[in-house]
């Protein structure tokens, strides 16, 4: 194919064959959660329902993901019919990690993905980058500029569908940290019944089960984002540590999601 054509001109033929991962976006705002439908699916990561949000900040924020990832896919189905004459070093990057993982099996693979990537990415703030709080970017613009923890798992998420894993056994999870009292995102994946975290600040996974001091919020997915119905914490925490991610911290760190207010105590 001729290296003139753009991705963004060939992008609705991509998408006409099914490279197009993702549905049309919804209006929303930071501030509100959005509209919320309750699932009782006890098949998510921590064995939690969830409700369903249509809108909401979260929620545009996924949906710009999938806008651009849209255009990296066309990226990636050229630079992989044609390797040699590929123009994005980060699309060949990508792709080669992906083949690292195809070589292996079952838990080799994820694993894999998890060191490959963590190794790949540079970390370094959205504050620190762009001069905003809190940027989501597809995984080659990753690659090409480093990010945080949500990024990371973002790309392990796209690395490991790319890498043969069932899209009904991937997710996206938000996560505050009752010890650091910060927001974290990690990717995870599902194998043989159960959840194991791809996480940026380890090179080893850790199952769902076995994570402490940690409170799911919100979950990822190719449909959509779904919030934790009263998840508890996973540690002998105190109810009153329960928090929501709400407004963003101007104190962001590499790998870490803006801290989140805490949101108010009910009555007992």
């Amino acid at each position: 194919m001729a290296k003139s054509v753009t991705p963004r001109a060939l992008r609705a033929f991509f998408l006409a064959c099914g490279l197009a991962w993702f549905g049309p976006a919804a209006a929303g705002t930071l501030l509100s959660p959005g509209t919320a439908v309750l699932i009782t699916k006890f098949a998510e990561p921590f064995g939690l329902p969830t409700v369903i949000l249509s809108e909401g900040g979260l929620h545009d924020k996924w949906l710009g993901v999938r806008r651009r990832l849209d255009d990296e896919m066309v990226q990636l189905a050229l630079c992989e019919g044609d390797r040699e004459g590929c123009m994005w070093p980060a699309a060949l990057q990508f792709l080669a990690i992906v083949d690292a993982a195809n070589a292996r099996d079952g838990r080799a693979r994820l694993g894999e993905i998890n060191r490959a990537i963590n190794l790949a990415v540079r970390p370094v703030s959205d504050l620190a980058q762009y001069g905003e709080l809190d940027v989501w970017t597809a995984p080659l613009a990753t690659l090409t500029r480093g990010g945080d923890c949500e990024d990371y798992a973002i790309a392990k998420f796209v690395a490991l569908r790319r890498a043969g894993v069932a899209p009904d056994d991937l997710r996206i999870v938000i996560m505050h940290d009752t010890v650091r009292g910060e927001d974290h995102a990690v990717a995870t994946a599902r194998l043989d019944g159960h959840w194991l975290t791809l996480d940026n600040r380890r090179m080893a996974m850790v199952e769902d089960s076995d994570l402490r001091n940690y409170q799911p919020t919100f979950v990822i997915d190719q449909d959509g984002v779904k919030r934790y119905v009263d998840a508890p914490l996973l540690a002998a925490a105190s109810h009153r540590d329960r928090a929501t991610p709400v407004l963003l911290s101007a104190l962001a760190e590499p790998g870490l999601v803006p801290p989140a207010t805490q949101a108010p105590r009910q009555a007992d």
